[in-house]
């Protein structure tokens, strides 16, 4: 356990658990690129540099978005406490890795809305297998929209068939790029495919199928090679793209909050989610997207959404590493 004086009114196990939610949040390849400093009156969250993808994320977007996800799950966990929390984003000019100082606003219970987020924080997972052919509620894909607006972000739902086709040609001349790059290829197989323990990476059993040649959707390999035939992913997915206001740290930290949002939605109702990565990851993938959705608001995350089967965990970072006690 780690040994600190009261941190924002809770004891050691409370603020275990609290950082604990924190840190099932997404990240790419499961980098887990977060760490947590504590004190008496505060909560810091930084980013981990050491864990950034330089290859596929060299400007630190897709970190930062992870950190806001983690953001997000802390801001649940300490309502689950009873603590209100007041969240400075990017405080220090000076310190751009200190994504969040989180400190006691004040009581406040969560709401049983914000309950079913929190209860969903250890069930959410990302999901590579295929989907079934199952259509999702309109319900569900409103409560996801809602999801994002109430983190400052917008959820497009890509229903167009004129679009879908243009995006699904886009996400493959992405990955074609990618794997064609030796780097991008030595920095996947670093982090996915592996078999040995490891506390962070996508390990083989949770890197689903092998996508077929010819797969529209499903295209990244995370099992080297190695993985079971593809049974065939569902044709005709729900595909959303969450985009933000403007470029920027600061709504990509926020973008992070509304896709974890977003995801955690997805959870209470009983969907699954993978990412199409390689769509915001490609400059010009990228871009030709955001001229596809109008041009005004960047693409920051491209969801696969529906009905999956559970699928295994993906390993998490022992606690002690993540955090780091001030006194």
């Amino acid at each position: 356990m780690i040994e600190t004086t009261a941190t924002l009114g809770l004891g050691e196990p409370a603020l275990h658990d609290v950082l604990r939610a924190a840190s099932r949040a997404p990240s790419l390849h499961n980098t887990q690129p977060w760490s947590f400093r504590v004190s008496e009156h505060a909560i810091e969250l930084w980013a981990d540099r050491t864990r950034q993808l330089r290859v596929a994320d060299p400007s630190g977007r897709e970190l930062r978005i992870a950190c806001g996800a983690a953001l997000l799950n802390l801001r649940l966990a300490l309502l689950g406490q009873g603590v209100k929390p007041l969240v400075s984003v990017l405080p220090d000019p000076t310190q751009p890795d200190l994504v969040a100082i989180v400190r006691r606003g004040g009581t406040r219970r969560a709401t049983p809305a914000q309950r079913r987020l929190l209860e969903a924080i250890p069930r959410r997972h990302t999901n590579r297998t295929p989907f079934t052919d199952g259509a999702i509620a309109s319900a569900a894909l409103h409560d996801l929209r809602r999801a994002a607006l109430d983190e400052g972000a917008w959820l497009h739902l890509v229903t167009d068939p004129a679009q879908r086709t243009e995006l699904s040609d886009l996400a493959r001349h992405a990955h074609e790029v990618q794997v064609s790059d030796p780097a991008f290829a030595a920095e996947l197989e670093r982090w996915t495919g592996h078999d040995e323990p490891r506390s962070d990476g996508v390990p083989a059993a949770s890197g689903g199928p092998l996508p077929r040649p010819n797969s529209v959707w499903v295209m990244r390999d995370f099992t080297r090679g190695n993985g079971k035939p593809d049974p065939g992913f569902e044709a005709d997915p729900i595909i959303a793209v969450l985009t933000a206001h403007s470029d920027g740290p600061h709504e990509e930290v926020r973008a992070g909050e509304a896709l974890e949002r977003v995801l955690l939605t997805a959870t209470t109702h009983g969907l699954s989610a993978s990412f199409l990565s390689q769509l915001v990851e490609v400059p010009d993938a990228r871009q030709s997207l955001r001229r596809m959705l109008g041009g005004f608001r960047p693409p920051l995350v491209v969801l696969r959404l529906g009905h999956g089967w559970p699928v295994p965990t993906t390993p998490r970072r022992p606690y002690p590493d993540l955090v780091h006690t001030v006194h």
